[in-house]
């Protein structure tokens, strides 16, 4: 309705309503609009003709006879308000009706004059409703800056939300209080990833802290494009580690993937660990100790048993996936393999890829309808008995028990 920034650089537009010729011409000629910032841009003498041009012209005030042919003058302030609801009304009428004032008051009509009106009063109220409309755009103006330097500043208040977060230091309410504000979904997160970047590399000497953060920023900037998920948050944490929220379905090779594009981009090594959450927004701390915990400890993860482990991520679909043929693809030993996984992991390889079995069996029960058999396939299991003894054996229900969720009182 109003282009300009400052008040003043506009005139406010008026509309002036009425059957009769000489009643627009005396209400026109009775007040200094100019002094006023004011301009009346169109006049109308029937309803209809009165709500085309004050949908036409954008009117910001509208002085409105109630007794017009075609439409008559409540029925047109009810369509004003309909499309024009920040346009002020006031109502010169001749009729002195209780009824009339009190529709006149539930349509929210700023004034009730009757006629005639004289100059004086007119004025007044029309000096009145500048005043108003001044107010409000000030104030429009003051909320569209606040709006701008929110946007702006949103990665800044995302990044102090999430550290706050993370530090258990936020109470339900105030978690979702803040999502909403972010504009965030109003749930936990589905997932949550943690990607650690050593600051001294090797062959390199340490980093000056501008260009660390340069990289840091390219780090993220990395995952960011990688992740496509519609609702996440990358923030950078303590320490320089950058944590990722993502609310839906995370693609298997998304850590992977994310290690893999900062080493050809930047040719720098990071370490990832991305776990799926429980749907508990008060576990989210927790969640983020585990994670923080991990990438720390792959940092001690010698580069053979890092690449196994890489493998059973991209293979454990794979029902002849062993550690023979790993060891042979790895070119060490098998007995050399076991006894470094089970040192560095602080589990059998059978373990791991049994972990991350059921891992994948538990996201495809939580977000598909997939046939259990079919689910066993996917999952590396050549038989259902098989997967569903091997589910129970570490969730504590069988498959079918879990996707209904009613059973987990029989552990």
């Amino acid at each position: 309705m109003v282009q300009g920034e400052m008040v003043g650089a506009h005139r406010w537009k008026v509309m002036i309503a009425d059957d009769e010729a000489i009643i627009r011409e005396g209400i026109r000629d009775a007040v200094d609009w100019a002094n006023l910032n004011m301009e009346v841009v169109c006049e109308a003498e029937d309803g209809e003709e009165a709500l085309e041009m004050g949908k036409a012209y954008e009117v910001d005030i509208a002085l409105v006879d109630l007794n017009m042919p075609i439409m008559h003058g409540l029925r047109l302030i009810g369509h004003l308000r309909d499309n024009l609801p920040d346009c002020r009304i006031v109502i010169i009428t001749g009729h002195d009706e209780f009824a009339y004032a009190q529709e006149a008051i539930r349509l929210g009509v700023q004034e009730y004059i009757l006629k005639p009106a004289s100059p004086g009063e007119l004025a007044k109220v029309m000096m009145e409703l500048g005043k108003q409309l001044d107010v409000a755009y000030k104030q429009s103006v003051h909320l569209r800056q606040a709006s701008r330097q929110m946007a702006r500043n949103i990665t800044l208040f995302r990044e102090k939300f999430g550290l706050e977060w993370m530090g258990g230091g936020l109470t339900g309410a105030e978690i979702m209080d803040q999502l909403e504000f972010l504009r965030l979904p109003l749930a936990c997160p589905d997932w949550m990833g943690v990607i650690r970047w050593p600051e001294v590399t090797v062959n390199k000497p340490l980093l000056g802290e501008g260009e660390r953060q340069l990289m840091l920023f390219a780090i993220e900037n990395i995952a960011g494009e990688i992740i496509v998920a519609d609702d996440k948050v990358i923030f950078r944490g303590h320490a320089g580690l950058i944590v990722v929220l993502i609310w839906g379905e995370l693609a298997a090779s998304i850590p992977q993937d994310i290690e893999a594009a900062v080493q050809a981009y930047l040719k720098l090594s990071v370490h990832t660990h991305f776990a799926m959450l429980d749907g508990n927004l008060a576990g989210v701390p927790a969640a983020y100790r585990e994670c923080k915990s991990a990438v720390y400890k792959d940092s001690q993860i010698s580069p053979v048993v890092r690449r196994l482990r890489q493998y059973v991520r991209e293979e454990y679909h794979d029902p002849d996936l062993s550690l023979e043929g790993l060891a042979k693809l790895l070119q060490v030993s098998p007995v050399y393999l076991s006894r470094m996984v089970k040192q560095e992991l602080g589990i059998p390889f059978v373990s791991l890829v049994t972990a991350l079995r059921i891992e994948k069996a538990i996201q495809l029960l939580n977000s598909t309808d997939m046939p259990i058999h079919e689910i066993a396939g996917q999952v590396g299991y050549v038989t259902q008995h098989y997967f569903s003894t091997t589910f129970k054996k570490i969730v504590g229900v069988s498959p079918n028990q879990y996707r209904r969720g009613d059973a987990f009182s029989e552990q």
